[in-house]
């Protein structure tokens, strides 16, 4: 495949939160990057070269390095520089507890949520996951946003931009269910992320098992 060396190439799967987490954040630090939309069924035998695990997104940088965990590629892109303190301000104890929750146990519930089918051994009915799923991280994200208009307090850091497709998914699994609860600080917020400029540039659609150089997309400062 062709590709500019000078650019990092970013292995993507459009719908994957992990990797749109990582494309937010690219594009919000303002790198100019490749992409590589993979097919889950026929994944590219680069990739695999470079992460055997076969997961995206992975980060393959122009020196070389190679970055496999999409916390790791938002660190990349957001941290040196950081002149507006995206990544600073994720490092509070609060934030980093709840991307630990968003990851982890809510992660899990998610997916048992959005596919019940998959866990018969769980014998939880979808409802019960769902209500779990709440209390959970939607309640502390409420309180958190009812507080402040950002999970980074007035202005958004890499937190928002980390749990943000996560929450997305959430709500689409049950989306009048979801609009009809009385979380209106966190439908706000996930309104405002769904009608972004940022998020309307990163599901940019790109071609399919091939590099594409990904839209620009100047952050205002």
């Amino acid at each position: 495949m062709s590709t500019d060396h000078a650019l990092p190439l970013l292995y993507s799967y459009r719908r994957c939160p992990y990797a749109m987490r990582a494309r937010l954040a690219m594009l919000q630090a303002n790198r100019r990057f490749q992409t590589f939309e993979i097919v889950m069924r026929d994944k590219p035998a680069a990739l695999l070269a470079l992460s055997p695990k076969g997961t995206v997104p992975v980060l393959h940088l122009p020196d070389g390095g190679v970055l496999e965990e999409s916390l790791d590629i938002m660190r990349w892109a957001l941290e040196s520089p950081d002149p507006q303190g995206w990544w600073s301000r994720a490092q509070t104890d609060d934030n980093l507890n709840l991307l630990r929750t968003n990851d982890g146990d809510f992660k899990r519930l998610l997916d048992r949520y959005k596919y019940p089918d998959r866990y018969p051994e769980d014998g939880q009915s979808r409802e019960a996951v769902r209500a779990q799923a709440v209390t959970t991280l939607l309640t502390p994200l409420e309180t958190r946003l009812q507080a402040q208009r950002y999970l980074g307090g007035a202005t958004p850091c890499a937190t928002d931009l980390a749990i943000f497709p996560f929450v997305r998914q959430f709500a689409a699994v049950e989306p009048d269910w979801f609009a009809a609860q009385p979380m209106p600080a966190l439908q706000a917020w996930l309104a405002g992320w769904l009608s972004s400029r940022l998020f309307e540039v990163c599901m940019t659609k790109q071609p399919v098992q091939a590099v594409a150089v990904f839209p620009e997309f100047q952050p205002v400062t």
